[in-house]
């Protein structure tokens, strides 16, 4: 049984361990007008070393002055948030389903020439996974230093023997968050605790991450603009959305890999160069934006604060949407203010929990202005936003209160309009593919599934 399968047993089982204890979410209500901007973005060169002021200045004015966004404002607001400065000179390429991403990872390990950091929800025992181990391997007897890091409750119906044979090659690998607490190195048992993250690093100088699990079932293609449809349902593939960066942004990656292996409580890395020099390769001004258990909710606030400030159009694609009660009022505060507020959801889904729970919202958000589209061309995994076409973020943070509370989650902001362009063209493919959910529509479906919404979204919080 993979560890997808193995999903809804998990589900229930979370359940009974976090009843004692609910985390909440911060106060971000009026996030926008209370927070004190910084006085001016912070900006980070390949070496690390903040720009002075009239150097970024002049930087983000000639940047941002088409900009339908007040990104100045914007990344002011989003710096005091997270506490998190914006990183100049990168290459950011869209990558637009599995097929794609994997072609692009395999390439990115079989150029590896000193390390390959790599950090995943799920890594199955299947083609795809047995191939990604082997080049892994194959890499490590070559001289190149392999680090894995996965996620124990998202690969529990993996065998052990798949991740001992790459320990045995000499991989270094690292359990995160043991299910077994025998196993535990680090602090108190905390369960429900989980990395979701999904990160490939190759020496130092190329990062990969979105929402792309190391599995055969995320790397079928989705037929994503393609004008063949599929004619059965088993035929139906993955709609998922990954980035690589290339440039100073990569060493953000490098730090955070690192910081979540030491919290594990290992032993220090083996010896590798992972912070080479890393010298401009574009022009992408980006934010590399990690969050966990307990922390400061930078990705929350992050979402919040793009939401807020929207001025034109809020355009969502969402593989687990369960939003908490100041998204959902942020997304109608927004509509009634005259924004175009789209979201793609999952018109098939591979969590039927998850799935109606969202459902539950759908007669508030419907009576708030906000449009909502089912995909039906694949199964949805994709966890993307573009926002007045000039904000724009890619990673493994699903809009719910699982990601924002219990993960470790990345993901990756990119200020611009060109960008914002890619993801905005991403997103039209994606309507042209998807249902229209009107409110005619939602108040005429089956009193099966409306039963089915009201027994999920009691168990929204664990979701």
């Amino acid at each position: 049984m993979t560890a997808r399968r193995m999903q809804p047993c998990l589900t229930a089982l979370l359940l009974c361990w976090t009843l004692a204890a609910c985390a909440s979410l911060p106060d971000v209500k009026n996030l926008n007008t209370t927070l004190e901007p910084v006085a001016s973005p912070k900006v980070v060169n390949g070496k690390g070393a903040v720009l002075n002021v009239n150097s970024r200045a002049a930087l983000l004015n000639k940047r941002w002055a088409k900009s339908g966004m007040d990104l100045k404002t914007q990344a002011a607001l989003e710096e005091a948030a997270t506490g998190v400065p914006l990183i100049k000179g990168n290459k950011v390429t869209l990558l637009f389903d599995g097929p794609q991403t994997m072609a692009a990872m395999f390439q990115a390990i079989s150029e590896a020439k000193n390390s390959i950091n790599l950090e995943t929800y799920i890594f199955d025992q299947d083609p795809l996974g047995l191939k990604f181990a082997d080049m892994l391997i194959e890499k490590q007897q070559a001289g190149v230093t392999v680090n894995v890091i996965y996620d124990s409750v998202g690969t529990i119906g993996v065998p052990q023997a798949f991740f001992d044979r790459m320990r045995a090659a000499g991989i270094h690998l690292v359990a995160f968050n043991p299910v077994n607490p025998a196993k535990l190195k680090g602090e108190d048992w905390k369960i429900n605790n989980r990395d979701h993250r999904k990160v490939l690093i190759v020496d130092g100088k190329t990062a990969f991450t979105g929402g792309i699990n190391i599995s055969d079932t995320y790397a079928k293609s989705s037929l994503f603009r393609s004008k063949s449809k599929p004619t059965d349902k088993k035929d139906v593939g993955w709609r998922d959305t990954h980035v690589k960066v290339e440039g100073p942004a990569v060493a953000a990656f490098q730090w955070l890999f690192i910081r979540t292996w030491a919290q594990q409580d290992q032993a220090d890395l083996p010896d590798a160069n992972y912070f080479p020099a890393l010298p401009d390769v574009g022009d992408k001004l980006v934010r590399v934006v990690a969050s966990e258990p307990d922390g400061g909710f930078e990705i929350y606030k992050a979402y919040i604060l793009a939401i807020q400030e929207a001025k034109k159009s809020i355009h969502i694609t969402s593989a687990y949407f369960v939003p908490d009660q100041q998204t959902v009022d942020a997304l109608v505060a927004a509509a009634r203010r005259g924004v175009d507020v789209k979201v793609v959801l999952p018109g098939v889904s591979d969590s039927g929990l998850v799935f109606h729970a969202g459902h539950a919202l759908y007669d508030q958000l419907l009576a708030g202005g906000i449009r909502i589209y089912h995909l039906k061309l694949a199964v949805l995994h994709a966890k993307t936003a573009v926002i007045d076409g000039a904000w724009s973020t890619v990673g493994s943070t699903n809009i719910d209160m699982r990601s924002f509370l219990h993960n470790s989650e990345l993901n990756v902001v990119v200020l611009g309009d060109s960008f914002g362009r890619e993801m905005e063209n991403a997103f039209q493919e994606d309507l042209r593919d998807s249902e229209e959910i009107t409110k005619a529509k939602w108040e005429s479906r089956p009193w099966a599934d409306r039963m089915k919404e009201w027994a999920a979204r009691f168990m929204h919080y664990w979701l």
